[in-house]
């Protein structure tokens, strides 16, 4: 099988209609889309850094989550840029 990955941006907005309204809906929904992308074959899951959303400024934590619940998948950063 080919490689096939996704890189997930990540971002939130308590605004009517998101599903995505606080950071820690992010964080959980990450690890969500990496569990199921593990689930069906995906052989990458990669988030990048967010310098100014606290809660994406340091992926190696959320990364970890994604790791304990996935058994396949490889993830990553896709981009860490420099401060």
């Amino acid at each position: 099988m080919r490689a096939f990955g996704f890189l997930s941006f990540g971002h939130y907005a308590p605004m009517p209609g998101s599903q995505t309204r606080t950071a820690a809906d992010m964080l959980k929904q990450t690890v969500d889309l990496a569990v199921g992308a593990d689930e069906i074959g995906v052989n990458g899951a990669y988030v990048r850094v967010h310098h100014f959303a606290r809660q994406a400024a340091s992926p190696m934590p959320l990364l970890t989550a994604m790791a304990a619940r996935t058994k396949r998948i490889e993830v990553g950063t896709g981009v860490i840029d420099m401060r």
